[in-house]
Parts: structure tokens; C-alpha cells; sequence
């Protein structure tokens, strides 16, 4: 099958700027390639610093003088209604592009697509509940606590999950009222510029919504605009520190969601048989490329061998190729440059002394899933995120050495404890340093709150939470009852 006949945007030669597709400021083309056969899937226009420009002046006079932070919240929430169903009725076309551009299983891409939809129609649920004003005594009177929309929203999205993770900042920002501004990365636009398309369906007003595709030299360009009130970005922890370093200079609102090197801690009373399936399903996500996959693996000294053994039996049965193929569990990593940063941290899990179980082979951009065993948490293989089809496990000697080993990280984001004693898994679950943990590996969900701890990140996305990360709290001091708050 060929993606290049089946991925379709109406104006791929424009800039969706304000809420309408525009000429691009400058010739400037981006080609995107497969990573699975290195054919030309589309050529779209990209963003470049002239255009950022005309996207932050839209944004900025839509939220001072433009009707979206003034409208009725049942208003805005009927417009992001008829995104959702726009949306909606492309979940194939989205998916298709999601596979194309970054070699993501067709099968697996549906389900992605379809969950932007559901984040998005959570947060109209969400919003429609979200108390934005409330009434508190006060000295003389009472006070209005009021949630003000923060201002103009800088959105950057990485390239493995885009679909999601853009419609996660998207929809909570623009609930409360404020302009939107989006910069996917170039590796995988496609998913946004759809959404861009389904929004103008919907009928958004003027400069509330703009979509960038551009390099990382346009993104400094947007977060360093003063009239950028907030970013919110998702990406390495490198880049996630450079980016509130450059907010902090003007103290601009930020939100962070990086990097993850998060443990499943497997107690002695979970059959190892019923915990490698969800094993392969959580560290395989994305082919490896989720921050919040399962990707070190603690087990009991006595059942290492064992699991080790029965990961790499599982890992190596896996069907690796086209994405395309509704069979294909694993596709291939974005680009040449994400197999060769794989490649180097195989060959350096080799190099440290850790036990090659499976895989290794690394092809092209398809990279045979890997599993090592007999890890030590020195190793780079342990402690860094490779983002890859890589699997470590590590024996521990005692429970309390599991949750120091699972707590001895950089990152925060997401772990599981997979035991049939309940309460065990919640108490375990207190003393993990993470934004997630989860019993017997299922994973984080669609309208809950999802964020890490330390170098994971900060801030939450998902559910009713996030709404308060793109509002202002506003106290408002009143001597005489006011009318009723809405």
C-alpha cells in the first residue's frame, strides 16, 4: 500500500494562519519522507520566523479585542463540539498520515487518532462543569475568585504521539478562552494540519487557532514573543529545559511534559506468564517511542532468568515491517537519526555488560525489538531514554530495593507494581516517585491527569486539571453582594 496516494490535504502548499489557510511568507518546503522505504509521502509549506509574526499578532488581537475569551462558555464549547465531530469523521485520514510519516502500525494508529477525539470531547465535559468563578467571604463584603483565560498559547508538539499530545494542550486551552498557536514538529505535521482543516468546518473566529509546521529555530522565535503568554510543550527534557529557561526570562507561564525511564516492579505473587503480555504492550508502544512505556523492568533475583527468557521469547515473536500491514506490531523509528541513536545505546548495553536476550538489529529504520537482562542501574541503558524497542530487566533482592531502584532516576513519569494484593500495589504505589503508577501495567488514560515528577516534567495534562493550566486567578474584593457567579 502506498501512502503517498492516500494521505490528502486541501492546501498543502499554505499556512493555516488565524483560522485561514494563507500564502507561506517564504518558499520554503518541507518533503516528508517514510522511514519504512524512503519514498516521498507529501511536500507541505513551512512555517517560517515572517509567518510566527502574522500567527502571534492574529492570536494576540483575537484575545484583546476578538470575541473567543468574551464568549458564553456554552458558546465556545458548541464550536469545539462541531471540531470533535469534523474530527471525528477523518479519524482514518488521520490515522493513515500518523503510519506515514513516522512509520507507526496502521492498527495501532486508529486508536491514537480516535483518542484526540476523546481528549477533546472530555474537556468539553470538563469545561462545561469547571467552576471559573466562586464566592468567598471576605473582610467587608466577599471576594469573587474568578479563572481568567492566561492569554495567547504557544503549543509545541513533538513527533510520536502528535495527534494526542497536540490535542491535549489544544482543547483545554481553547475551552477557557484562549488563542492557540501550534508548532508540530516537521517530522510529523500532518495529524495538525487535519485538525486546522476540521477547524475551519467548525467556524472559530478570527486568529484563534493558527498552525505552524516548522524547524526548532522558529520554535525560539515563538517562545520568545513576548505576546506568547504561555507554552505549553512536550518533548526531551533537554529541550524542555532550554524552553523554561527562555520563559523564565520573561516569566512567562509554561507547562513541560519530557522524558520517562519508568519501572514495572514485579512481586513474587504475580504469575510472570500473565505479566509478560502487558509488558510487550507497554514498552512497545509507539515502537518504543513513548515517554510513559514501561521500560525497565524490576523482577526478584530467583524469577530473573525466567522472565527474562519469556520477555525475549515474546519480544522475538513480535512482526516487525511495513506499517501499513494491519499484522505489523512494530513499524520503524521516525527517521535514520533516531535508528542510529538506538543502535548506539545497543551497542553500548553491550559494551556495560548486560545480557543480550533478543534483537539488536538494527536495519534501515526498522530495529529488531530488543531485550537485555542482568542490568545494573549504572548502565546508560537503564537510566536513559532511548526511545526504541528496548526492554531492560534488572533483579533486585528485596521489595524496599525495588522501589530505591524504580526511585533512582532523573525521571518521574510513570511506573506499575504488578501484584494481585491490592493493597500492596497502593502502598507501593505511595512511596514511587512518579505521576503515574499503575497496578499490573495498565497504563494512563484518557481523561485522567497525566505529568511526572522531577525531570518528567511539570504541570498535568488530561482531565479537569488541566483546565487550570491556562487560567489566571483573579481575586475581586466586593463591599456588597454581586450577582450570582456563573
Amino acid at each position: 500500500m502506498s501512502f503517498h496516494a492516500t494521505v490528502h490535504l486541501s492546501r498543502p502548499d499554505a499556512l493555516f494562519i488565524g483560522g485561514a489557510w494563507v500564502a507561506p511568507a517564504t518558499s520554503a518546503k518541507h518533503t516528508i519522507i517514510s522511514p519504512f522505504d524512503g519514498r516521498t509521502v507529501i511536500e507541505i509549506a513551512e512555517a517560517k520566523a515572517e509567518d510566527v509574526e502574522r500567527a502571534v499578532a492574529a492570536a494576540a488581537t483575537a484575545f484583546e479585542n476578538g470575541p473567543w475569551p468574551r464568549m458564553q462558555l456554552s458558546e465556545r464549547l458548541a464550536v469545539l463540539s462541531r471540531w470533535a465531530d469534523a474530527i471525528e469523521a477523518r479519524v482514518g485520514d488521520i490515522a493513515t498520515a500518523h503510519s506515514a510519516q513516522i512509520g507507526i502500525p496502521i492498527s495501532f494508529s486508529t486508536a491514537v487518532a480516535s483518542s484526540a477525539v476523546v481528549s477533546l470531547r472530555n474537556t468539553i465535559e470538563f469545561a462545561g462543569a469547571y467552576r471559573f468563578e466562586e464566592d468567598r467571604p471576605a473582610q467587608g463584603g466577599l471576594a469573587r475568585i474568578s479563572r481568567e483565560p492566561v492569554g495567547v498559547v504557544a503549543a509545541i508538539v513533538p513527533w510520536n504521539f502528535p495527534s494526542l499530545l497536540a490535542m491535549n494542550k489544544m482543547a483545554p486551552a481553547l475551552a477557557v478562552g484562549c488563542p492557540v498557536i501550534v508548532k508540530p514538529a516537521l517530522e510529523a505535521p500532518l495529524d495538525c494540519l487535519i485538525f486546522a482543516e476540521c477547524a475551519q468546518q467548525a467556524g472559530f473566529p478570527e486568529g484563534v487557532l493558527s498552525v505552524l509546521p516548522a524547524d526548532r529555530a522558529v520554535g525560539e522565535h515563538l517562545i520568545g514573543d513576548p505576546r506568547v503568554d504561555k507554552v505549553s510543550f512536550t518533548g526531551s527534557t533537554t529541550a524542555g529545559k532550554h524552553i523554561a529557561a527562555r520563559c523564565m526570562e520573561r516569566v512567562a507561564r509554561v507547562t513541560l511534559e519530557l522524558g520517562g525511564k519508568s519501572a514495572a516492579i514485579i512481586l513474587d505473587d504475580f504469575p510472570l506468564a500473565s505479566a509478560i503480555p502487558a509488558l510487550v504492550q507497554m514498552s512497545t508502544l509507539f515502537n518504543g517511542q513513548a515517554c510513559m512505556g514501561l521500560t525497565r523492568v524490576l523482577v526478584s533475583r530467583r524469577r530473573h532468568d525466567e522472565l527474562a527468557q519469556g520477555l525475549a521469547a515474546a519480544y522475538g515473536a513480535l512482526k516487525v515491517g511495513d506499517p501499513s500491514d494491519p499484522a505489523t506490531q512494530i513499524g520503524p523509528v521516525a527517521s535514520p537519526a533516531q535508528a542510529e541513536r538506538v543502535a548506539g545505546y545497543i551497542e553500548a548495553g553491550k559494551r556495560s555488560g548486560a545480557r543480550l536476550m533478543t534483537g539488536g538489529i538494527v536495519n534501515g529504520c526498522l530495529v529488531q525489538p530488543t531485550v537485555f537482562a542482568n542490568i545494573t542501574n549504572q548502565m546508560s541503558i537503564a537510566r536513559e531514554e532511548i526511545f526504541g524497542p528496548v526492554l531492560v530487566v534488572q533483579p533486585y533482592d528485596s521489595v524496599d530495593e525495588a522501589v530505591a531502584i524504580a526511585n533512582d532516576s532523573p525521571y518521574g513519569l510513570n511506573g506499575a507494581i504488578f501484584t494481585l494484593d491490592a493493597d500492596l500495589a497502593l502502598t507501593l504505589a505511595r512511596r514511587i516517585r512518579a505521576g503515574s503508577v499503575a497496578q499490573n501495567g495498565m497504563g494512563p488514560q484518557a481523561g485522567l491527569p497525566f505529568g511526572g515528577y522531577k525531570q518528567s516534567g511539570l504541570g498535568r495534562e488530561g482531565g479537569p486539571e488541566a483546565l487550570d493550566l491556562y487560567t489566571e486567578i483573579k481575586a475581586i474584593y466586593l463591599s456588597s453582594p454581586p450577582i450570582a457567579p456563573r
